[in-house]
């Protein structure tokens, strides 16, 4: 166990919270998920990453953690600040020629290869928002029986003047609020209401009957509806991009708690925006860019994984090719090293287990790289002495190869860059994997991407990462 707690920035205090293990059940976490009608965005992947790291340092420190993460496949308007605009699911379906169900199937298939690649600890649940529309229509109409919530002839509202703590985690005000162009409804009690229930029209796409008449639910009460469903009325950490705290989840609070009657979530942490150009990544700027792109260059996946962890995460920076490339470098030299070290080693080297290891050594080097990460995931500091021990250099002079080598291992299991990679010498295939192997190299010359990716995934859980390169495929057994 790693000697302090984690402590994050709250973003609903402005101030440090821990996350410590509650008594008697895991720590709940919830993270917000991808839209799933197009390919995740790097910008997109840098959010869940922060989840991922959050999750690996308290599996370090023991703690043992309930983790979701939702799937958005309906609800999700072009202009969700505006409060409208056309579904971005329906958008992609008409695009593309297929069915919102297949848009669905496709893209939460490539989000989830994409998560593999980045070795993004698989989730105890990834609810999808269809798959609970029956809650979320329970939930309303707790929300209109108390008062919160009102009917109109194009959606259900959430009346947002009778909660008021609207605003706390953003830091909107009620009465500074100021209706946007295009944004409002003349059903509306307040321009800043926001739809539980949008009544279908002429849709018939992805709509379901409900007491209000056949629609389709709002964005918002989809995370309610599904963390309160499979973690209960109190979560302990929710995650997700600075760009959610407004309106998504100042409108999830006032949902959930309006529902329960107390405070459901504890603390709440944001992460900063991954730029492009010198402004924030995303779809509708066109300045994105995505992890297959990146792979069809011949980079590995991990080495975006190590440029985000070369920034803290409540700190934007400008993603470059340039700044990749060096991460890949680096990358590279840090998995020789790893690999020379466990070479020199010996058959008797230590396990990374800490119990293994001297405990002068856990108290100094250890003590240095955990606190950095208990330091509100202070991930520049924890490479720093990632480097230190590679180099042997600084207060790891003198230390031998099988020492240095056992860190490197133990704290990979919380960087999660495959740091043994190269020192694993091409590791025994577990049963099944070669077909699944060579299966995968028939879509990749078929140019079946989605089949390709789904493979991909099904080695990942059996242990087998796969790297496509200029030169080919490799893999490599762990």
């Amino acid at each position: 166990m790693l000697g302090r707690m984690l402590e994050v920035t709250n973003t609903l205090t402005r101030s440090r919270a821990r996350l410590t293990a509650p008594a008697g059940r895991p720590l709940a976490l919830y993270s917000c998920g991808p839209t799933v009608y197009r390919y995740a965005h790097i910008g997109n992947l840098r959010t869940f990453l922060l989840a991922d790291l959050v999750r690996r340092v308290l599996a370090h420190d023991g703690v043992e953690v309930n983790a979701v993460q939702n799937i958005t496949d309906v609800g999700h308007l072009a202009d969700d600040r505006l409060d409208h605009g056309q579904d971005k699911m329906l958008l992609s379906a008409g695009l593309e020629g297929r069915s919102t169900e297949e848009i669905a199937e496709f893209y939460t298939a490539a989000y989830l290869a994409d998560a593999a690649r980045l070795n993004l600890l698989p989730y105890d649940a990834h609810p999808r928002a269809t798959e609970h529309v029956g809650a979320m229509l329970q939930l309303i109409a707790r929300l209109e029986a108390k008062g919160h919530a009102y009917d109109t002839p194009d959606a259900v509202y959430f009346d947002v003047r009778t909660f008021p703590a609207y605003g706390r985690l953003s830091g909107n005000r009620l009465s500074e609020l100021r209706p946007g162009a295009g944004s409002g409804s003349p059903h509306k009690r307040f321009h800043g209401d926001f739809a539980l229930w949008r009544k279908a029209g002429g849709r018939r796409d992805a709509a379901w009957d409900s007491p209000w008449g056949r629609g389709f639910p709002g964005w918002h009460i989809e995370c309610s509806a599904m963390s309160l469903a499979l973690l209960g009325d109190h979560v302990d950490v929710h995650l997700g991009g600075v760009d959610l705290a407004f309106p998504h989840h100042e409108s999830e609070i006032a949902q959930s708690e309006a529902a329960v009657g107390h405070r459901v979530v504890d603390v709440w942490v944001h992460g900063e925006h991954l730029l492009s150009d010198g402004r924030k990544m995303s779809k509708s700027a066109g300045n994105f860019v995505d992890l297959r792109t990146l792979a069809d260059r011949g980079a590995d996946p991990l080495a975006f994984r190590l440029l985000c962890l070369q920034a803290r995460y409540r700190a934007q920076f400008n993603f470059t090719l340039d700044a990749l490339l060096g991460a890949e470098r680096t990358l590279r030299r840090l998995r020789a090293r790893t690999a020379e070290l466990a070479a020199a080693s010996g058959p008797a080297a230590p396990a990374s287990s800490p119990c293994d290891l001297p405990e002068a050594l856990t108290a100094g080097l250890g003590t240095r790289f955990s606190g950095a990460l208990h330091d509100d995931l202070d991930t520049p500091a924890a490479l720093r002495v990632v480097h230190e021990v590679a180099a042997g250099e600084g207060d790891a002079a003198g230390l031998d190869a099988a020492r240095r080598a056992a860190l490197l291992r133990r704290w990979d299991a919380v960087l999660g860059l495959d740091l043994a990679r190269d020192a694993a010498g091409g590791g025994a295939l577990p049963a099944g994997a070669s077909q699944l192997l060579e299966r995968r190299d028939r879509a990749r010359a078929e140019r079946d991407w989605p089949a390709a990716d789904r493979l991909r995934t099904a080695l990942a859980r059996m242990g087998v990462a796969v790297v496509d390169g200029p030169d080919g495929t490799t893999w490599t057994a762990r």
